[in-house]
C-alpha cells in the first residue's frame, strides 16, 4: 500500500509521517508513506492524507500554489474514489468555505462552512487546546474497536475554528467545549478529524490504522 502525505508547507508533516508509519507497523499493514508535493505521486497513491496547521485561508492558498495538486485530488479522490484523510485544517478544507479572515472558498467536497468556536461559557478560551473525549454519532469503519464516549479514549485538539456540516450525516463524532465541536467528518471515501491523531496516542494510532484498513 502506498500512502501519499501531501506536503504543501501547511502541515505537521514529520509527526503525521511517524504516526502513519507506526499505525501501519502496529497493525501489521505493509505500507509505504511518501511525503510529497508531486501530483504524479499523489495520483499513483492508494491512499491520500492532507495535514494542515494554521489559518484556513493560508492553507488553501498553499494548496492552490502547488501546480496541478487540486486537479489531481479531484481526480483521485472524487472521481476514482481513493480513500482520503484530512487532519485539522486539512479536514476543514473539505468544506465549501472558511470564515476565517474573510470568506475563502474550500474544496467543497463536504457541504458546510468553517466557523469560529463560540463556547457558551465565557471562561472557556479560544483557541480550544487540550484533551477531549469523543461522542460517536454513527457507526463508521474509522471508529472500529475504539473506546469512545465519556469513559473512552481522549483526542488532542488545538484549533479556533471547526467545520459546521451542512448535512448531519457527514458528522461522525463530536466533542464538547461549551457547545458542540465537530470532531470527525466523513462522506463516501473522504474523512477527516479536527483533532490531531498524530498527537492523540492510542486513539490516534487506532484511528489511522482503521483508515489504512478502510474499504469505502
Amino acid at each position: 500500500m502506498n500512502i501519499a502525505l501531501i506536503d504543501y508547507d501547511a502541515g505537521n508533516i514529520h509527526s503525521a509521517y511517524k504516526a502513519l508509519e507506526r499505525a501501519a507497523r502496529d497493525a501489521g499493514i505493509a505500507a509505504t508513506v511518501t511525503v510529497t508535493a508531486d501530483p504524479k505521486v499523489v495520483a499513483a497513491a492508494d491512499r491520500i492524507v492532507l495535514p494542515g496547521d494554521g489559518a484556513f485561508a493560508d492553507c488553501m492558498r498553499h494548496l492552490e500554489a502547488v501546480p496541478g495538486m487540486i486537479e489531481t485530488l479531484e481526480d483521485s479522490v472524487r472521481r476514482k474514489g481513493r480513500p482520503f484523510f484530512g487532519i485539522c485544517v486539512g479536514m476543514q478544507l473539505l468544506a465549501e468555505r472558511g470564515l476565517e479572515h474573510g470568506v475563502t472558498q474550500g474544496l467543497g467536497w463536504i457541504p458546510g462552512e468553517v466557523r469560529l468556536l463560540a463556547p457558551a461559557d465565557p471562561a472557556l478560551k479560544v483557541p480550544h487546546m487540550g484533551w477531549n473525549t469523543l461522542e460517536p454519532l454513527q457507526d463508521h469503519a474509522l471508529l472500529g474497536g475504539l473506546p469512545l464516549g465519556e469513559d473512552g479514549l481522549h483526542a488532542y485538539f488545538l484549533h479556533a475554528y471547526h467545520l459546521v456540516v451542512g448535512e448531519r450525516r457527514d458528522l461522525v463524532a463530536r466533542a464538547e467545549y461549551g457547545g458542540t465541536v465537530s470532531a470527525i467528518v466523513a462522506r463516501d471515501n473522504m474523512a477527516g478529524t479536527q483533532f490531531h491523531p498524530e498527537k492523540s496516542q492510542r486513539l490516534g494510532l487506532g484511528l489511522l490504522a482503521n483508515f489504512l484498513r478502510w474499504k469505502p
